[in-house]
């Protein structure tokens, strides 16, 4: 089975994260954290920044690893680095998404989450 590695933003201000509802594909409408692929030659801190300034147009600081995600789809495996993050520059402007929000710990249960993300969310529950 082909591994996909990506990383996710777990953006945090104050008490609530930042979460969006996947504009595209057979996943199209559920929630997940933003970012995507590592390209060649990326860390995946740089990946996590480049992510963010194309799909939201913001720029983040990426703090600690929150959790790698090892996470079998039906057509592929999926390997996720989750890291924390806060905006540093810009306004978070949706390019991709179809919807976002902003979600407080007892929020985080109220959205349709992807499959290998659920898998996060209990920790996130446990820090806010």
């Amino acid at each position: 089975m082909k591994t996909i590695k990506v990383v996710a933003a777990v953006i945090c201000d104050k008490d609530k994260v930042f979460a969006t509802a996947r504009g595209y594909g057979e996943f199209r409408g559920q929630w997940e954290f933003p970012g995507g692929k590592i390209e060649e030659g990326e860390t995946p801190q740089q990946a996590l920044i480049r992510e963010i300034k194309e799909e939201l147009d913001a720029d983040i600081e990426v703090g600690d690893l929150l959790k790698t995600i090892e996470y079998d789809y039906p057509k592929f495996h999926l390997s996720m680095d989750c890291f924390w993050a806060r905006i540093i520059a810009g306004k978070l402007i949706l390019k991709e998404a179809e919807a976002a929000r902003w979600l407080g710990k007892d929020e985080l249960d109220l959205v349709r989450w992807l499959p290998a993300d659920l898998y996060i969310i209990d920790l996130i529950k446990e820090i806010l």
